[in-house]
């Protein structure tokens, strides 16, 4: 349990580093552009995720993300509690990758962001994002679960420019990209609204998608049972 935990706190350090210091750095080298300056966020959270979770999803599943932990105890594949320590090592993990971003670039440690990011459409924005982010891990954990970490970061790539929110879709990325007042953050004060959407739309997902991959299973054995009543 201690080396997922320290596997889940670690995976999240690194994937808001990258959030974070991609951002720093993009600012900085796109001259006002702000495409270019969201292309190079965009390009290393999606290329992060994918080595993040090849290495770490042996060990902890590679969550990184408390949707994505809630999303599993629903499934019935971990428990409350070891799901609430996952929650907890995500947390800590997110802050003090932003944390490290900040002490990269010469920010305020703590630097809480004045970036406002609310209303009906944001919000929209991130229940589309998480609600499509544990479609995809699930289906993919189902059907091809050796393009988790490919399906991931490239959907994440995806969402960053097709949601109107860029796709935090993570409540841990949400909370500490509210203490850095760089290009990747978010006003305090809007961070519960975007929790709230990811949450509600990683609950329906899991059940709507659930409801499809049995659905595909059952189908599946239902046809290959008929094929073998055939041959006898």
């Amino acid at each position: 349990m201690i080396r997922k935990l320290i596997a889940e706190w670690l995976g999240t350090f690194f994937l808001l580093a990258t959030v974070v210091g991609s951002g720093i750095m993009a600012e900085q080298l796109a001259g006002g552009n702000m495409a270019i300056a969201l292309l190079g966020n965009t390009i290393p959270t999606g290329a992060i995720l994918f080595v993040l979770i090849t290495m770490f999803g042996p060990i902890s599943g590679a969550h990184f993300n408390p949707a994505v932990s809630l999303s599993v105890m629903i499934q019935k594949a971990i428990c409350p509690a070891r799901a609430s320590a996952y929650v907890l090592a995500q947390i800590l993990g997110g802050v003090m990758g932003v944390m490290a971003a900040h002490v990269m670039f010469s920010h305020p440690l703590i630097d809480p962001s004045t970036t406002m990011r609310t209303g009906f459409g944001q919000w929209t924005g991130e229940f589309i994002a998480t609600f499509g982010l544990i479609g995809t891990i699930m289906a993919c954990v189902k059907m091809r679960p050796q393009a988790v970490a490919t399906a991931v970061g490239l959907y994440i790539t995806a969402a960053y420019w097709f949601t109107s929110s860029t796709s935090f879709a993570n409540p841990a990325v949400t909370l500490a990209r509210s203490l850095s007042d760089t290009f990747s953050g978010i006003y305090p004060g809007h961070v519960a609204g975007f929790i709230i959407v990811q949450l509600i739309a990683a609950i329906l997902a899991t059940w709507v998608f659930g409801w499809l991959l049995v659905d595909q299973t059952a189908s599946e054995a239902s046809e290959t049972s008929s094929q073998e009543r055939k041959h006898r």
